[in-house]
């Protein structure tokens, strides 16, 4: 009975809270907290200076009585838009546990006193506030979401690599761990061997480590080291990289993908409101319309241009201004220029033709035929449609027999 109450309740501010959910989702108070947060993070560096510490004191005080305002304030905030859902989200959950994580310190100074020894340990763990700015980072988050995705496979790998030390381990013990003659700095014990063959597995002065079994002439030392360096540090490790590596591309895609879908919704939106109040404007327009006469329609539209300002948008969708569309419209204007091209070959081509036959031909029969060619030329007969700018042919007089050569076409 008390689940179906809880469950059905509804609450009655509801305008305080969208206000205040309206405060805590702007940009102006993620802002403020990521300022707050880098702040604190950056005096909590200064305090590591005991001069300093000494000197500004006061203001220390006064700063930590501001962040720990802060950070209550934020906590109170959200957990008054939704309870409920609060707990729900594990970053909530983050910021609930550094609250917990600044009362320590108070609370062990105000119980055990300001010698108590274990302190210091609370005081180390305020550098954990920083945490903080992860709520506010959707590009820390993403790999965050990344590395949680990589569990499964980076423990498989991981599990592979410990079967692989602990193999090594054993048989580096029994090569290389004897009482007599053995390296105990290194392989006295298993967890000896363990952190030597750690210290091969990153490379880190695997060198120092030859030596030592060089000096003491194990003949198998140099096969040991170098198998092992290969299957640990160029294959685990570099697969365990590659793991990573491929789950965080992933969630960057995702990421990329949500903030273009988000981008798309808020200028489908805008591109909404836009149109509403268009509509709104000309509705009032149609009912203004009754009231007043007009001539005609396009008077209408002047008057309704009037009421425009020159910061107003406009929704282009009916027009031709999408990228596809310049796209085929360029392509086509250079299909027509190409066609153009081969029309003007095609005309000089034509011309040679007629030049040639008019060198064929008697000096009479040439006269007249250029006449007619040139009455033909002017009316549009033996050019295509594009061509009819064309305005002159003339020929002149060439050579001793008298013949007209076509010399000179004006466009």
């Amino acid at each position: 009975m008390f689940c179906e109450r809880f469950w059905t309740f509804r609450r009655k501010d509801t305008q305080c809270q969208a206000f205040v959910r309206r405060v805590i989702t702007s940009s102006f108070f993620k802002k403020i907290m990521i300022s707050t947060i880098s702040m604190n993070a950056f005096l909590v560096v200064l305090e590591t200076d005991y001069n300093i510490r000494y000197n500004l004191f006061r203001l220390f005080e006064v700063s930590e009585m501001y962040f720990v305002a802060m950070y209550n304030a934020e906590f109170y905030m959200k957990l008054y838009v939704d309870a409920v859902d609060y707990w729900k989200n594990g970053y909530n959950l983050l910021d609930v546990m550094v609250l917990l994580i600044i009362v320590i310190p108070y609370s062990l100074r105000k119980v055990k006193g300001k010698h108590y020894p274990y302190l210091n340990i609370a005081d180390g763990l305020q550098s954990l506030r920083i945490l903080k700015l992860i709520t506010y980072s959707r590009g820390i988050r993403t790999l965050i979401t990344a590395m949680g995705q990589t569990a499964y496979s980076v423990a498989s790998v991981l599990i592979l690599l410990f079967i692989l030390m602990y193999i090594f381990a054993v048989l580096g013990f029994c090569l290389f761990g004897g009482p007599d003659q053995g390296d105990l700095n290194n392989w006295k014990n298993l967890a000896e061997a363990f952190f030597t063959l750690f210290s091969l597995a990153t490379v880190d002065g695997w060198t120092d480590l030859q030596e030592h079994l060089d000096n003491r002439n194990f003949v198998l030392s140099r096969a040991f080291t170098i198998t092992f360096i290969l299957l640990a540090s160029f294959i685990f490790l570099s697969m365990f990289v590659g793991v990573m590596i491929i789950h965080t591309e992933d969630s960057i895609k995702k990421f990329e993908e949500e903030l273009r879908l988000e981008r798309h919704m808020i200028l489908m939106e805008e591109k909404q409101v836009i149109v509403k109040r268009q509509q709104e404007e000309i509705s009032k327009l149609m009912q203004t319309q009754k009231n007043v006469d007009y001539k005609s329609f396009n008077e209408l539209v002047e008057n309704f241009k009037k009421t425009l300002r020159h910061t107003d948008p406009m929704v282009l969708d009916d027009f031709g201004t999408s990228l596809p569309f310049l796209d085929i419209y360029l392509s086509t204007l250079d299909n027509q220029d190409t066609t153009i091209y081969k029309l003007q070959e095609l005309y000089y081509e034509i011309v040679h033709v007629l030049n040639l036959m008019l060198e064929d031909l008697p000096q009479k029969k040439q006269s007249h035929s250029s006449d007619k060619v040139a009455e033909m030329i002017d009316k549009n007969l033996m050019l295509p449609e594009v061509w009819r700018t064309c305005t002159l042919v003339y020929f002149s007089s060439a050579n001793r027999c008298g013949l007209h050569k076509a010399t000179w076409i004006r466009f």
